[in-house]
């Protein structure tokens, strides 16, 4: 399998107490999927670790992991800041209009007209709304509100975003 088929959900932060859990800051709308989980992969850059989760516990906005077989606090240290991604499948269903952010870099971002503004670079997340960060064909960074108002159609097959600028962007 593709790592492009993988999803991120986490990111270890460090190890967490002497009985070999990691503390995760999770990266997903709804840390509490992390119950529903049975295996994840620590993502080492060069390879990929397949984890077995033990048991999951949750800590203000950090979840706390258990692996199967991964007791020593030691061991742990060198998966600091490793992502840890899911099987595409292991993914919650999505409702309409909902996409995975991974599915929506480097699409062509274009206006009412069809003319392309640039490119989505990257998505910030915040509690209000999502925010594109567009990559303008000059070079320059625009953001657009990612609301029904400035996101008009999102094609995958296509790789287009259309928008509408609202006045002042």
């Amino acid at each position: 399998m593709e790592k492009d088929d993988r999803l991120r959900v986490g990111v270890i932060t460090s190890p967490h107490g002497v009985h070999g859990e990691v503390n995760v800051f999770p990266t997903t709308d709804d840390p509490k999927r992390f119950n529903r989980l049975k295996k994840v992969y620590l993502d080492k850059k060069k390879e990929l670790i397949q984890c077995e989760i033990e048991s999951v516990k949750f800590f203000k906005n950090m979840v706390i992991l258990k692996f199967v077989g991964m007791d020593d606090r030691n061991e742990l240290e060198k998966f600091r800041q490793c992502d840890l991604l899911i099987d595409r499948e292991d993914a919650e269903p999505l409702g309409e209009d909902e996409y995975f952010i991974c599915d929506l870099l480097g699409l062509d971002i274009v206006d009412e007209q069809g003319e392309k503004i640039g490119i989505l670079k990257d998505v910030m997340t915040s509690a209000a709304n999502d925010v594109y960060v567009v990559e303008k064909n000059d070079g320059k960074e625009l953001l657009i509100p990612a609301i029904r108002d400035c996101i008009l159609e999102t094609d995958l097959e296509k790789r287009t975003i259309k928008v509408h600028l609202l006045p002042g962007l």
